[in-house]
């Protein structure tokens, strides 16, 4: 009798302790075929072939929480991004480029995590563009929505009456990259960052601001930041939504437009996915929606208009989708995006056509 009730003891404590503490695995792979297109002055190039990421970067991770009482959860997440096309990592190789951090969340007082992440101005902004992360996204105009930094101490309140802020601090935003142009070892570029969502029902608004700042310690360098506002309405029938933003003295991550190819401002300090441009302004917007067709379809179209200074040409850029839904983790699509004065060169354009397959596991 002792013996069964020690055995059910032990066989308790294990159950409570697996209930305790949860890991999961998933992962996204989204492959296609594609064609891109880029015309211009003394440039006419094509290619077609197989792409990847179109909506979804190839990924699989580990995501668990541990319950510690009282409400308070440990969490973590470790996330390696890869290229499906060729099984070869992403973000310059990392062995978790994509998430790597612990933290402590509580229902009461919020989330903080520790480690490499997204930034919270693309955490919260996600949730405004019609196409969320992928080709056509808003981080081809507001680019500081489509950034990554590392040794990052990430807070975000709990969600009160819709309303939910969250803030960062970067102590150096690459450490791939630390002793080469631009940098010292005691001379790290730290990345600030703010931002205030709001979620009630069909409506979504989300304000937010990012910052890096380059050690005195490199010469003449300048302060990248940028500020963002965008909302969505969701009337069921259609769902529409609006950005506006302006970015200065530089460039965050951006998507295809992070490499200059116009006659932007000179001395520029370069970083990976990153520039820091004395003297730039860019000022973006984006206004698009989305609509259910069928049971399982969504059709989305978007237009962005990103405008230089410095005498460089305006782009804007015209995109539609379509996505279907097999079942609830495997998707088909079809893409089309052009941009006018792609990369802000005048008479330069890049079209792009893509049509794929997503399965999230």
């Amino acid at each position: 009798m002792k013996k069964s009730l020690l055995c059910a003891a032990i066989l308790a404590a294990m159950t409570g302790s697996a209930h305790a503490a949860t890991v999961t695995l998933y992962g996204v792979i989204d492959t296609g075929i594609g064609y891109q297109k880029i015309t211009g002055e003394g440039v006419s190039q094509s290619k077609f072939g197989m792409v990847s990421g179109t909506i979804s970067g190839g990924r699989w991770g580990l995501r668990g929480t541990e319950d510690l009482g009282d409400g308070l959860s440990a969490i973590f997440a470790l996330e390696a991004g890869f290229n499906p096309l060729n099984g070869k990592p992403g973000q310059g190789r990392r062995a978790f480029g994509r998430k790597a951090l612990v933290g402590l969340s509580s229902p009461d007082w919020g989330k903080i995590e520790l480690g490499r992440q997204d930034n919270i101005t693309s955490l919260y902004f996600g949730d405004v563009d019609p196409f969320g992360w992928g080709q056509s996204w808003f981080g081809a105009s507001f680019s500081s929505a489509n950034s990554r930094y590392d040794n990052m101490v990430m807070y975000q309140s709990p969600s009160i009456n819709g309303f939910q802020f969250g803030a960062n601090y970067s102590f150096n935003v690459d450490d791939n990259n630390i002793g080469q142009s631009g940098y010292a070892n005691a001379a790290n570029t730290r990345g600030i960052g703010a931002a205030l969502k709001y979620s009630n029902g069909p409506l979504f608004a989300a304000l937010a601001y990012e910052e890096l700042r380059m050690s005195d310690k490199v010469t003449d360098p300048a302060t990248p930041r940028a500020w963002s506002l965008g909302a969505a309405y969701d009337f069921e029938v259609i769902k529409l939504a609006a950005a506006v933003g302006q970015t200065r003295d530089g460039w965050f991550g951006g998507q295809g437009i992070n490499i200059f190819t116009g006659s932007g401002p000179k001395n520029s300090v370069d970083f990976p996915d990153t520039q820091s441009l004395p003297g730039l302004k860019v000022t973006g917007y984006m206004f698009g929606g989305s609509m259910p067709v069928g049971g399982s379809g969504k059709l989305m179209a978007t237009w962005q208009r990103a405008v230089p200074n410095a005498g460089d040409a305006t782009m804007d850029m015209y995109s539609l989708g379509y996505n279907y839904d097999i079942s609830k983790r495997t998707n088909v699509y079809a893409m089309t995006s052009y941009a006018k004065n792609f990369a802000f060169e005048e008479g330069q354009s890049s079209t792009v056509v893509v049509v794929g397959l997503r399965h999230r596991f």
